[in-house]
């Protein structure tokens, strides 16, 4: 009995690595599904996009979307979740909550996750952005929802910032939607800039000279605290 017992288990075996790889191809496809939904809901806005637009996006057949995502609304509150849920994933990496980062160390991280995302998904921001051009459903789902946690980990470290007067004093929402608006710039002005300037919002030149104005003009009281204190170390 015992040997049949280790038979039938070494036989069920082979089958495990079949259904991680079978798993991993799911999360795979619906990664992909929700950034070309992100694309197609930029680009269109929700009542001009479809299921099938985002289908013929990836070359797939229209039910294999719905098999995940039984309707529009709910593709699209699952796209805006997905988005979010990379830049939470990148701030627990470069900022994590638990850490001894001061306050302005760790703003300066997560401003640069979300403008680095911004910069590598360009769709986000327009994606965004059609939702505020009216008042829908889904603007205060995705506020509430999604928003609302991420604000929560902001704003007090925007307040403590701002009590150690490294921060202008100003309502910490109006500080924290400057800095949105400073990480979409590239994103929202690319195709103008080219045209005006000839620079390239897709240039990792230009990209970085930009977010290096920016880090220097709102973070800069903390480069020149470092400097000073690199200079005394020396």
């Amino acid at each position: 009995m015992a040997k049949k017992a280790r038979l039938a288990a070494t036989a069920g075996r082979p089958g495990r690595p079949r259904k991680r790889a079978e798993q991993q191809r799911s999360l795979t496809t619906r990664a992909s599904i929700l950034d070309a939904a992100i694309a197609e809901f930029a680009e269109r806005g929700f009542e001009g996009a479809s299921i099938r637009a985002i289908a013929d996006r990836l070359g797939l057949q229209h039910p294999l979307i719905t098999y995940h995502y039984r309707n529009k609304d709910t593709l699209w509150r699952a796209a805006a979740e997905h988005a979010f849920a990379q830049i939470r994933s990148e701030w627990d990496i470069s900022a994590p909550e638990g850490s001894d980062l001061p306050p302005l160390a760790r703003l300066r991280r997560e401003y640069a996750t979300v403008f680095r995302y911004t910069v590598a998904f360009p769709e986000f921001h327009r994606f965004m952005r059609q939702e505020t051009l009216t008042n829908n459903p889904r603007l205060k789902w995705v506020a509430e929802t999604v928003l609302a946690p991420l604000l929560g980990r902001l704003l007090p470290q925007i307040a403590a910032a701002q009590r150690q007067g490294l921060l202008p004093a100003v309502d910490p929402i109006l500080f924290h939607y400057m800095m949105i608006s400073l990480t979409a710039t590239l994103s929202g002005f690319g195709p103008e800039m080219r045209v005006t300037s000839g620079l390239s919002a897709d240039d990792p030149k230009v990209v970085e000279r930009y977010w290096h104005l920016v880090d220097e003009t709102v973070f800069g009281k903390e480069s020149k605290r470092k400097r000073v204190g690199n200079a005394y170390k020396r």
